[in-house]
């Protein structure tokens, strides 16, 4: 059944400023996104010809990394940028895995909030915040992450493709500390970042397409990707592109395009 527009495009949404969340979605066969979003999303082919395998590969990291975690004890889930739902979103994988899991999910795109509060209706095991994940506090203590997530137990903190949309002069590196601080040992963060190391020329261009939207990338080195793992000891292989991140078919994944724009990984909290 389709859903009226009006249930997944809330008042404030101005359609004609592209975000990442909606160049996202459409870029992994998505519908919840406008025409300017579509319009930007076509560039960001042009620049990067294999954005659409660079976004499935992403979102298979996420997949692996979510199961991952649920094989080392973890059953609950802080999904901080989560973007608009698509086929394999985090509650879906950790309550297959445990009906008993609980994922709270954040995002400050007013659609990603929308159509993720359409999708949880009635689990009462999962919610989607609206807040900005460069504030911590304002999620780590909001009332329904403490209602729905023990902070004495581990907690997988996943920000898988976000934090690329982080200014450098921000401190990315702080920002996360503050996250891990709040963690229980045992705890695991997953994360994934866009980096010039592989194809500085096209990822060139994917950043200045990227400033004609309310969400400009900056993209990140191995050096920088890996500090931001700091007070975690990372999972092997480390830091690497997502495809190469403990892969499904390990004698494929050096082949896939698109798998080394962005590097991924998973580190633990001592």
């Amino acid at each position: 059944m389709t859903e009226p527009a009006t249930t997944w495009v809330p008042d404030e949404v101005d359609e004609e400023v592209p975000s990442a969340a909606r160049l996202y979605d459409y870029l992994l066969g998505g519908a919840h996104n406008f025409a300017a979003d579509r319009a930007l999303a076509e560039k960001f082919l042009t620049a990067l010809p294999s954005a659409r395998d660079v976004a499935r590969l992403n979102r298979a990291f996420l997949r692996r990394a979510v199961v991952f975690m649920g094989q080392h004890g973890v059953r609950q889930f802080l999904d901080v940028g989560s973007g608009i739902p698509t086929v394999g979103n985090v509650h879906e994988i950790a309550q297959t895995a445990d009906p008993q899991a609980r994922v709270v999910y954040v995002d400050y795109e007013s659609v990603a909030v929308a159509h993720s509060q359409l999708l949880l209706d009635g689990n009462e095991r999962a919610t989607i915040l609206q807040a900005d994940m460069v504030e911590p506090e304002s999620i780590l203590q909001h009332p329904d992450t403490r209602r729905l997530l023990d902070f004495d137990q581990p907690i997988g903190l996943i920000m898988a493709g976000v934090f690329h949309f982080v200014p450098h002069e921000a401190d990315a590196p702080g920002i996360i500390a503050r996250y891990r601080d709040a963690l229980a040992p045992g705890s695991f963060l997953a994360l994934s970042h866009f980096t010039a190391d592989i194809s500085p020329d096209e990822m060139a261009g994917v950043v200045e397409v990227m400033r004609r939207s309310a969400d400009p990338i900056h993209t990140r080195t191995h050096a920088e990707v890996t500090e931001l793992f700091t007070g975690f000891e990372l999972v092997e292989p480390g830091v690497v592109g997502t495809a190469l991140w403990r892969p499904d078919r390990p004698e494929q994944a050096a082949d896939e395009p698109g798998g080394s724009q962005i590097y991924a990984g998973v580190g633990r909290k001592p």
